[in-house]
C-alpha cells in the first residue's frame, strides 16, 4: 500500500489533537513526525527500509541515546495510519512478532544499528513452548489456569526450560529426568538449582496425571531451604517512619504535575492502612471509594478474589479530601477511570511507576539508601501493617489468634498459612508477646510450684 497521502501535513496534525499532548511536547513531537513524513514520501511503502533511512537521517540532528526516547511517538503515529486504514501494517509491530521480541524500543535499536540484519537476528528468541515437550508443558499451564490458579511464576519457569530444550535439540530422544538434569547444571547459581527442583516437581506430577504408571520423584528440599534463608528480611515500619513518609510525600517537588503529591501521599495512606498491593494502588477505580459506607473496593486482584475493606474516619476524611483535589484538577469523573490519575496521557498510574514514586518518598525521607536495592521495599508497608496491627491488639488486650482469620481475609489471602509469612518477629512484637506470656503463664507455673 503507498504511504498516507498527507501532503497539507492533516493527518500528523489530527494524530496530535487526537492524542492531546502537552503543547510543550506537541512541538517536539511535531518536529520529528514531519521529518518521519519527509522520508515517507521518498519511499512507495513503509516498511523496513523506509525506516531505516529516517533514523539515517535523524542521526545527523539527534544524538542516538535520545533519538531512541523519542522514536514512541512514531510507533503510536505508525499504529494511528494502520487504524484509519492509511497503511496495512506497524512494520515494527511485523518485525517484532518475527523474531519474537517483546519491546519497540529494541527493534528501533536494532534498526539504527551499522549491521541491523546482525542485530534483528540477536535479538531473536525461541517461539514460546517450541520444545519437544512444548504442547505438553502449555496444555499443563491451561490446565492449571483453567483450575482458577494464575500460575504466573510457574508459566515462566516452564517457558526458560522451553528455551534450552530448544537450544539443545540433541536432547529431544532424551528422558525428563536427563532433560532435568542437563538443565540443573546450566547455571551455577542457588536460585537457578532451587527453581529446577520445583519444575521437576510440576512436571513429574504433570506427567503422572497422564500416566498413573509413572509415579512423581521425589527431589531434594535443600536447594530451596538455601534460598528461602537469603531472601531480604522485611522492613518493618514504626508509625513514626509512615508519619514521615506521608510528610514527605506531600511535600513533594512536582511543578509539572500539582495533583502528584496528594497523590502520593494517598497512594502510601492506602499501601499502609489498607495493606494494598502496588498493582490493587494502580487498578483502583473511582467508583470503588464508597464515601457514604467509609469503604472501599478492591476487585479480582491475586487468588481472583473481590474484597470491601472498612476504613477509619480519619483515612476517608483524607479520601474525601484527596477526591476534591482530584475533581478540582479536571480529572475525570467517570466511576471506572482510575483513582490515582495523572495528566499526562490522562491515564491512571501504572505498577511500576507508583512503586518508583514511593521508593523516592523512601529515600527522600531518609528510610531507604539514595541508590541501589538495599533498603525496605514498597511491599514491605504491606508487611509493617499486619505487624503493627498485631502489636495493637496485644497492647489493647486482644489474642491475635483469634483475630487471624478475619486479618487473612481483609488482606486476600486464600488461607492463614499466607497471613502468617507476613509476621514478622521484631523487638516490639516479641515484647508484647513475652509480657502476655508472663500475666498468663507465670501464676500457673507458681500454682505448679506450690502443689
Amino acid at each position: 500500500m503507498s504511504a498516507w497521502p498527507d501532503p497539507d501535513r492533516t493527518i500528523v496534525a489530527d494524530f496530535l489533537q487526537a492524542s492531546q499532548f502537552r503543547q510543550r511536547s506537541c512541538r517536539t513531537y511535531r518536529c520529528i513526525l514531519h521529518s518521519f513524513d519527509d522520508v515517507a514520501r521518498r519511499h512507495q511503502i513503509v516498511d523496513r527500509q523506509m525506516l531505516e533511512a529516517w533514523l539515517n537521517e535523524m542521526e545527523k540532528r539527534w544524538q542516538l541515546p535520545s533519538l531512541l526516547n523519542q522514536v514512541c511517538i512514531v510507533d503510536r503515529f505508525l499504529d494511528y495510519l494502520v487504524d484509519m486504514g492509511l497503511i496495512a501494517n506497524n512494520p515494527v509491530a511485523v518485525l517484532r512478532s518475527q523474531h519474537n521480541v517483546k519491546q519497540n524500543k529494541s527493534i528501533w535499536r536494532a534498526l539504527a544499528s551499522p549491521n541491523p540484519d546482525m542485530a534483528l537476528a540477536g535479538l531473536h528468541r525461541p517461539a514460546p513452548f517450541g520444545s519437544v515437550l512444548g504442547d505438553f508443558m502449555r496444555d499443563h499451564v491451561m490446565l492449571m489456569r483453567s483450575r482458577g490458579y494464575q500460575y504466573e511464576t510457574q508459566a515462566h519457569w516452564l517457558l526458560r526450560f522451553d528455551r534450552f530444550l530448544q537450544g539443545h535439540p540433541e536432547l529431544a530422544g532424551e528422558q525428563l529426568e536427563t532433560m532435568l538434569a542437563r538443565w540443573a547444571v546450566a547455571k551455577p547459581t542457588r536460585n537457578h538449582a532451587a527453581e529446577c527442583q520445583k519444575l521437576g516437581r510440576i512436571l513429574t506430577k504433570a506427567r503422572y496425571r497422564l500416566d498413573p504408571n509413572i509415579p512423581p520423584k521425589r527431589f531434594n528440599p535443600r536447594p530451596e531451604r538455601e534460598v528461602a534463608r537469603q531472601h531480604r528480611r522485611p522492613h518493618i515500619f514504626s508509625p513514626t517512619d509512615i508519619r514521615r513518609m506521608l510528610d514527605v510525600a506531600r511535600t513533594y517537588p512536582s511543578p509539572h504535575a500539582p495533583l502528584r503529591p496528594l497523590s502520593l501521599y494517598t497512594m502510601i495512606l492506602l499501601a499502609y492502612c489498607a495493606g494494598l498491593r502496588r498493582g490493587e494502588l494502580a487498578w483502583l477505580d473511582l467508583g470503588d471509594v464508597d464515601l457514604q459506607s467509609g469503604t472501599i473496593t478492591v476487585r479480582e486482584t491475586k487468588f481472583y478474589k473481590t474484597r470491601i475493606l472498612p476504613q477509619s474516619d480519619s483515612v476517608m476524611a483524607e479520601l474525601r479530601a484527596y477526591l476534591d483535589a482530584r475533581r478540582r484538577a479536571g480529572a475525570p469523573q467517570d466511576p471506572q477511570s482510575g483513582l490515582f490519575w495523572h495528566d499526562h496521557l490522562d491515564d491512571r498510574y501504572t505498577p511500576i511507576v507508583i512503586s518508583t514514586m514511593i521508593t523516592k518518598v523512601m529515600r527522600r525521607a531518609r528510610l531507604k539508601p539514595r541508590s541501589g536495592r538495599t533498603g525496605p521495599r514498597v511491599h514491605d508497608l504491606r508487611h509493617s501493617m499486619v505487624v503493627n496491627r498485631i502489636l495493637e491488639w496485644y497492647r489493647a488486650g486482644i489474642d491475635p489468634q483469634d483475630r487471624l482469620r478475619f486479618l487473612s481475609t481483609y488482606m486476600g489471602h486464600r488461607d492463614i498459612n499466607s497471613t502468617l509469612v507476613y509476621i514478622t518477629v521484631t523487638q516490639d512484637l516479641l515484647q508484647e508477646a513475652s509480657e502476655r506470656f508472663r500475666v498468663v503463664g507465670a501464676p500457673c507455673l507458681n500454682g505448679e510450684a506450690l502443689s
